[in-house]
């Protein structure tokens, strides 16, 4: 009933914003050396667990990066221009908090994008993305495609509205046990959602031909970025396990 009341009472953005300040509030508890986020680039004694089935050690206590937004900052500033290109358009969907502040910081022209206005300040479906061909330089796509209702569709429209010399990457969970992509319209509540996609609001569980489905638009490079690191690198900056942190760098 309390619940009910304060979702009442406070709007969905001020709930978000209020949560956000909360966790920053008490980040302090967490502090130490063990651990280190290179997108606050603040270090702590631990990290909080997170996900439906706990992973120690994922998101960070005061910016909320994950391990996937880690390694993709990791990737971003020391495997390309991005930071430092004139002129740089770049299309960022459902936008990770601790990477908004990291672009909006440089001189670019950065669309941060959502299907919801409370998580970004574009609204874009992906599905139908109202810029013209070939406009942008770089557009980032992490953890989209699995919650789409047409996958086909939006990865046409990335194609469409990415320049010849451009560069997408995109990020997904993958069933690394699954060898196609589990996709089933029976799954039509949260509640199977979970059981079978391993998170509610999936309406397909990727599998180790996601490659080859983006590769109905693109030239597809498979990247498995952690293991650009020592191990003692990747448990300090806590860069997961590989089901949501592979990259897959797609260009026309």
């Amino acid at each position: 009933m309390l619940k009910k009341i304060y979702k009442k009472i406070f709007s969905e953005k001020l709930r978000i914003n209020i949560r956000l300040f909360l966790e920053k509030s008490v980040a302090f508890l967490y502090y130490g050396n063990k651990f280190e986020c290179n997108c606050c680039e603040k270090t702590f004694r631990k990290f909080k667990a997170k996900g439906n089935v706990l992973r120690k050690n994922a998101k960070c206590p005061f910016c909320g990066s994950l391990e996937r937004t880690r390694l993709l900052l990791l990737y971003l500033e020391k495997e390309t221009d991005i930071f430092i290109k004139d002129n740089c358009k770049i299309l960022h969907f459902a936008p990770e908090r601790a990477l908004i502040s990291k672009f909006k910081s440089k001189s670019i022209d950065y669309i941060d994008a959502d299907i919801n206005a409370n998580f970004a300040n574009y609204v874009i479906n992906i599905e139908s993305i109202p810029y013209p061909d070939n406009f942008f330089d770089f557009i980032i796509c992490s953890h989209v495609l699995g919650h789409v209702e047409n996958e086909q569709k939006a990865i046409e429209e990335l194609h469409r509205v990415l320049k010849p010399d451009g560069c997408a990457l995109v990020m997904t969970l993958i069933d690394k046990n699954r060898e196609k992509t589990f996709e089933d319209q029976s799954m039509s509540t949260p509640e199977k959602r979970l059981k079978y996609y391993s998170e509610s609001d999936l309406v397909r569980l990727h599998g180790l031909d996601f490659a080859q489905r983006l590769s109905s638009r693109f030239q597809v490079e498979e990247i498995d970025y952690r293991k650009t690191f020592n191990d003692e690198f990747q448990k300090r900056f806590s860069l997961g396990d590989g089901n949501r942190e592979i990259i897959f760098s797609c260009t026309k």
